[in-house]
């Protein structure tokens, strides 16, 4: 058997073991990318009108005002969006799981949304995407170790696409989709020519995603992004509860000393400790809509000391490694955000082309079963005239 039979087997029966599990996460891909926009539309208490100079309520009144919405749920921050963006406070817990978000006027404190983000659509999507609507510990590694088949799959189709000599005719075969053809014949172009179009950048969908649930791969990558570097489990900086209390509304404090500063453009987090052990924490996104360019910052909510922590995760996004900052890109390029809605557009074609894979293969597959199953007719022979 030659090594290109070897490597057709191994396409064949990898596709055919991993070709729903596919399918689901790419059409969900396709769906979640662009989550930000539709929202952006069908979401309009999302904005508010700007108040020359107008004077923003501070977190401890918002958030007062928001556990008013959700009793009995403490609020885990107050995010003050962009000028014209309303403000959202999140409420979220595992045991049982629940996610709010209570969408407040910043200058007058009104109540304009509460929405259960456990029953929003595009949350829904979500689980499916990461987990096949199983419970996490299972759903996680089988979608991850299924994109990593999915990605031996996409290299053993390079191999078996690849033309032996490169002709005027082999190009045309290998590039172009006869559309005039019969259409198992369409068929199979529609799986090879997509394929191979759509090949780098479903390769970098692929370990996008798979670094969220495969620790050693992720790890692996930081190692050698980071000059050698051990990824450091995630760990929020404590506050010293052993100190006197100084203040009363410290997260007013750290709002007060950053919302001065803040462009118009950013959006600013302030995170709210609901045991004294918890730190204060502050992120700044410079370009909301996308998570990479993000400043982050922990106060001990005792003395407000700055503290500091470890990882990609910590600090600003300007002074941080190389390793540091495609580890904190690494969801913005897998939804393609990096680029904008450019990269949205890709991210949503190579989605949509790896959906179809799984069902062009399956059809491929399916025709040549039947054909060798199909029994030649014998043919009676007929009496010759005398």
């Amino acid at each position: 058997m030659t090594v290109k039979k070897i490597v057709g087997k191994l396409h064949l029966w990898l596709g055919l073991a991993s070709g729903l599990l596919v399918f689901v996460v790419a059409i969900t891909g396709c769906i979640l990318a662009f989550e930000y926009e539709i929202k952006s539309i069908i979401r309009p208490f999302q904005y508010v009108e700007p108040v020359a100079n107008g004077v923003l309520l501070p977190p401890s009144r918002l958030q007062a005002i928001a556990e008013k919405q959700v009793p009995g749920k403490p609020a885990k921050g107050v995010n003050y969006g962009e000028t014209g963006h309303s403000v959202n406070v999140p409420f979220y817990g595992a045991s049982p799981d629940y996610y709010y978000q209570v969408y407040l006027n910043p200058y007058t404190g009104e109540v304009l949304k509460v929405v259960d983000e456990e029953r929003d659509f595009f949350h829904f999507i979500l689980h499916g995407h990461y987990y096949l609507w199983l419970p996490e510990t299972i759903g996680q590694p089988v979608v991850a170790y299924g994109t990593l088949v999915f990605t031996v799959l996409l290299i053993t189709g390079m191999v078996l696409w690849w033309p032996k000599k490169w002709t005027k005719s082999s190009r045309d075969k290998s590039f172009k989709v006869k559309w005039k053809a019969q259409w198992r014949r369409v068929n199979y172009d529609l799986h090879n020519v997509p394929g191979f179009y759509a090949l780098f950048f479903s390769i970098i969908l692929a370990i996008t995603g798979m670094i969220f649930g495969i620790e050693w791969l992720g790890d692996s990558i930081y190692w050698s992004t980071t000059g050698g570097k051990t990824m450091p489990d995630y760990q929020l900086p404590v506050s010293d509860s052993t100190q006197t209390r100084r203040f009363t509304n410290p997260t007013d404090l750290l709002w007060q000393r950053f919302i001065q500063t803040k462009p118009p453009t950013a959006s600013l987090y302030i995170s709210i400790p609901e045991r004294a052990s918890e730190s204060i924490g502050v992120s700044i996104n410079y370009r909301p809509g996308t998570y990479y360019k993000t400043d982050y910052y922990s106060f001990d909510q005792f003395t407000l000391k700055a503290l500091t922590g470890e990882g990609p995760y910590f600090g600003e996004y300007n002074t941080a490694s190389f390793g540091d900052k495609l580890r904190r890109m690494n969801y913005d390029i897998h939804v393609g955000a990096i680029l904008s809605l450019p990269g949205k557009v890709l991210a949503f074609f190579a989605s949509l082309i790896c959906a179809s894979l799984p069902v062009t293969g399956f059809i491929i597959w399916w025709g040549r079963r039947k054909k060798k199953t199909v029994k030649p007719q014998r043919r009676i022979p007929r009496p010759q005239a005398v």
